[in-house]
């Protein structure tokens, strides 16, 4: 019985991701250029570039920032790096990263580009 069960909601599972979409921003940009023949006559020719504004946007001091957090996020090196005030880098020091919870918080807020400072 488990596995039909199993099996059947798999099979939802598979038919209904087959409808999902990308949840990111796609930006178009079309470039037009007018070429003329040998004969006269002026002919249009595009060319269309995809673009992601989230994927551009990555900086040098986000790639730091990310490894900080890494390798030293307990010392809260990364909030060090990236000017947070003073008494909030102690208090992450002395709970250990606000109980481990604000360390996640903060290294999603570094990879999403959303932390104050980057």
């Amino acid at each position: 019985m488990k596995t039909k069960l199993t099996i059947a909601l798999m099979s939802i599972f598979m038919m209904l991701s087959t409808f999902a979409f990308a949840s990111f921003p796609v930006e178009r940009q079309v470039q037009t250029q007018v070429v003329t023949l040998e004969d006269g006559t002026n002919v249009e020719e595009s060319t269309a570039t995809l673009t992601s504004p989230a994927a551009v946007a990555w900086s040098e001091d986000q790639t730091i920032a990310l490894l900080l957090w890494f390798f030293l996020g307990g010392f809260a090196a990364h909030r060090w790096f990236l000017k947070s005030p003073w008494y909030w880098n102690v208090l992450f020091i002395l709970t250990f990263g606000f109980f481990f919870v604000g360390y996640i918080i903060d290294g999603i807020e570094i990879i999403t580009g959303s932390y104050p400072g980057l």
